[in-house]
């Protein structure tokens, strides 16, 4: 039996902001349960609902050392879908309204969080062979485990694994303040360790002393050697690349079913979409203000609204690709331009454009449920998991060829009667609305064809089940039996 445990800072369900807490949230299920104890271990945040909290058993506290002072240490557990989850307790870092703060404060709480799990270890009884670790918040645990922790016989030989879900967020602040909020001796701060352009880094901290790294797609290890793509860190990933893979993410196939997903009022499978999956769209044209036409094209997008999902390309076509026979359904939030951006074009074309500025996880459901295309026009992409839920549900996703996008979107040949969506290579708005007018061509023109695209896509298989088979393979390496 191998001994895993996930450190991360968000999990479904508990608490999410992003795509992170949906791996951490699936992937410890997927594992065959006879031969993996894979377990979970994130922080006790006071905004995690209390249906969840008030299943929590508490276990015991202490006092660790951290920052020159003693700081309280609770722990809780919780087993949910068969994965014992444990949770940190500290009023003074995870009391807040919301579980990232900003800079400086996120290192103190992470720093904490990071020191704390490896002190529980011995006190819950559960010696993990590997820590994976997952984004910056946890980059210090390969750090702390290496530089104080191996002392202990009990901490001698665990293994870690560095997840990088972005390589845009590092932890990267003023390296004296570091020092101090970390306790970690000078001599770490140095460009082969932690220093990072005169600066600490944490995500860096955890990719010098892991024993392997691991991303999120295969292109993306890749494109995260290059300056372009490697957000100041290509050289020493570069440097760590034989111990550097690339591993799809999944989705829960369970959850994202559009034969069982009670956010959608009609269900489908790939056998009779042609029939049923146009009653979807219907309903969210009259749900969300577009005009109730079943003729048109309607293209969804389902984001967080931020520079990186190429909205600029977006903003500089719009005008062009709201002369054509399309609908676009937006929903999400994010950077206030870019919101106010499809609010004004919401205003220019009712009943051809629907801006819905918020988040709304069913209505998320409904758009992959009613739309014929989903457009993601990334500037880059680690994973994305909207093109993997797009394909289950049927709706033909149309993506820029970078990261996870290119790995799993395989381009439409019209000769050889292949691929399962659309896509460009270039970061470039009219590479992009010629790739969607050829969608419109499609679409409009060889329907036999187009259905043929939306069968391929939901006969993928993008579960956890197949990515869980990769991260064993990487498991059983670094342990060894």
């Amino acid at each position: 039996m191998k001994n895993i445990l996930f450190a991360a800072s968000e999990c479904v369900p508990f608490i999410k902001t992003g795509g992170l807490a949906d791996v951490v949230g699936s992937l410890p299920k997927s594992f065959p349960k006879e031969y993996y104890d894979a377990r979970v271990i994130i922080p006790k945040y006071r905004v995690i609902a209390d249906k969840y909290k008030d299943q929590m058993q508490y276990i015991t506290n202490f006092y660790m050392d951290l920052n020159q002072r003693q700081q309280y240490v609770g722990i809780f557990s919780m087993v949910l879908d068969g994965v014992t989850c444990y949770f940190i307790d500290n009023e003074e870092h995870f009391s807040g309204a919301s579980i990232y703060d900003g800079m400086p404060w996120d290192l103190e709480k992470f720093a904490f969080f990071s020191k704390a799990l490896l002190s529980v270890l011995p006190v819950i009884g559960f010696r993990p062979d590997l820590i994976h670790c997952h984004d910056w918040q946890t980059g210090l645990v390969p750090v702390y485990l290496k530089e104080e922790f191996s002392a202990n016989e009990f901490f001698r030989g665990i293994k870690t694994v560095m997840t990088i879900h972005n390589l845009k967020f590092q932890g990267v602040w003023d390296k004296k303040d570091i020092q101090r909020i970390t306790g970690l001796p000078e001599r770490l701060f140095t460009p082969d360790k932690l220093e990072f352009h005169s600066n600490g880094n944490y995500l860096k901290g955890g990719i010098v002393y892991a024993d392997a790294v691991s991303t999120v797609s295969q292109s993306y290890a890749e494109e995260m050697k290059m300056p372009f793509y490697g957000e100041g860190l290509d050289g020493l990933l570069r440097a760590r690349s034989g111990d550097l893979r690339g591993i799809v993410n999944g989705i829960d196939y369970d959850e994202f079913n559009p034969e069982t997903d009670p956010n959608i009022p009609h269900h489908y499978n790939v056998g009779n979409f042609r029939r049923i999956k146009g009653k979807n769209k219907a309903a969210l044209q009259k749900e969300i203000g577009l005009n109730e036409d079943p003729k048109t094209m309607l293209i969804g997008m389902v984001s967080r609204l931020t520079d990186q999902k190429g909205f600029d390309l977006i903003a500089y076509i719009m005008d062009e690709l709201c002369q054509d026979n399309v609908q676009i359904a937006v929903l999400g939030t994010g950077e206030e331009g870019i919101e106010n951006m499809f609010r004004h074009f919401a205003w220019k074309y009712p009943g051809r454009v629907s801006a819905n500025i918020y988040y709304s996880e069913p209505l998320s459901h409904r758009i992959y449920g009613a739309c014929d295309t989903f457009l993601m026009p990334s500037r880059f992409e680690p994973c994305g998991l909207s093109q993997l839920m797009s394909l289950r549900y049927g709706t033909v996703p149309i993506v820029r060829e970078t990261g996870g996008l290119k790995d799993t979107v395989q381009p439409y040949n019209e000769y050889e009667k292949t691929g399962t969506g659309f896509s460009f290579t270039h970061y470039n708005a009219h590479e992009m609305l010629g790739i969607i007018r050829y969608a419109e061509k499609i679409f409009f023109d060889r329907k036999r064809d187009w259905n043929k695209i939306v069968e391929r896509g939901m006969e993928m298989d993008y579960s956890w089940s197949a990515s869980a088979l990769k991260y064993q393979e990487m498991y059983d390496w670094l342990i060894g039996y």
